[in-house]
């Protein structure tokens, strides 16, 4: 009986059954009231209906007619219905609203770019938005904004010839964003893009070139330890190769005294010729020794006695 009081006392039309029926629904009676009187007073069209609707399908009536009254107050067009539907959405319609009228600044975080000279610079932005309520619904967020405009700066620096052109001009990347046109498909619009800060930053160009030398360098390393291995390898084979034919020598060695008892047995060699091979032998090895001891070259051998040989 007191809520009917004070609803019929500030002009909104309740009877007792219409708040016996919002019991029965689960519907807040203080709140709906509460409402309404708000609306009411602000000169508002709003039913009850459209206010149980709206708290029904889990809405906020309360920020809802909060928002109608500050776009009503600022001079927005904000239709019920598209104020509810910007509710239901999971944005804050009131915020919204109070956006439109304060401009709302996003400080971007250091973006990072490189010039074509090699140097990296590093700049900060503050954009200032306004919220497009025609847009809410469906409409991307911050994040889309701040992505966007980090684009915008990587892609300025970018092509800069040199850095230097930046930090004389730094209102060039403000003017190359908002040529863009960044806050399409966006729940804002883009009043401004201030840059606040840029800092150089390392040359990386320079860092590159080195990277690269070293990278050329330990290739070059690779190879030349490829070769010395390779050469290794072959020394080594070549080593196996002349033992093998020490062995054929020392094997073939063996066999001449074997041949020559053969050749003695058999007739073809006499004693007297063994001896005279015998003496030929040991004074060639006597020429030998003495050419060593003097550092002469060493004498070939007695061609009379290769004849008889």
């Amino acid at each position: 009986m007191g809520l009917w009081i004070r609803a019929r006392a500030s002009g909104v039309p309740l009877t007792i059954m219409m708040l016996v029926g919002m019991r029965l629904r689960r519907i807040s009676p203080n709140l709906l009231v509460d409402a309404l009187i708000t609306a009411n007073k602000a000169g508002l069209d709003v039913s009850v209906n459209q206010l149980e609707r709206h708290f029904l399908a889990g809405g906020n009536i309360e920020r809802v007619v909060k928002a109608l009254i500050s776009a009503q107050q600022a001079g927005i067009s904000l239709r019920f219905d598209q104020t509810c539907a910007i509710d239901l959405a999971g944005r804050d319609v009131l915020q919204a609203v109070q956006m439109s009228v304060i401009p709302k600044v996003i400080e971007t975080p250091p973006v990072t770019a490189m010039a074509k000279d090699g140097i990296e610079l590093r700049a900060k932005a503050r954009v200032t938005v306004r919220t497009n309520i025609q847009q809410l619904v469906g409409g991307a967020g911050e994040e889309t904004i701040i992505a966007r405009v980090g684009e915008g700066i990587v892609t300025t620096i970018g092509s800069s010839d040199t850095h230097k052109a930046v930090l004389e001009n730094p209102d060039r990347i403000s003017q190359t964003v908002l040529k863009k046109g960044l806050d399409a498909g966006t729940a804002f619009e883009i009043l401004s893009i201030d840059i606040a800060d840029v800092d150089v930053g390392r040359n990386i160009g320079a860092q590159l070139q080195m990277d690269q030398a070293e990278a050329d360098r330990r290739i070059a390393q690779a190879r030349a330890e490829e070769r010395r291995a390779f050469a290794v390898a072959r020394e080594q084979e070549m080593k196996a190769e002349t033992q093998q034919m020490r062995a054929k020598v020392v094997a073939a060695e063996a066999e001449v005294p074997l041949a020559m008892a053969e050749a003695l047995r058999a007739g073809r060699l006499g004693v007297m010729d063994y001896y005279q091979m015998q003496n030929v032998m040991a004074d060639t090895s006597m020429r030998d020794g003495i050419a060593r001891a003097s550092g002469a070259p060493a004498p070939g051998p007695d061609p009379d006695a290769h004849d008889n040989r």
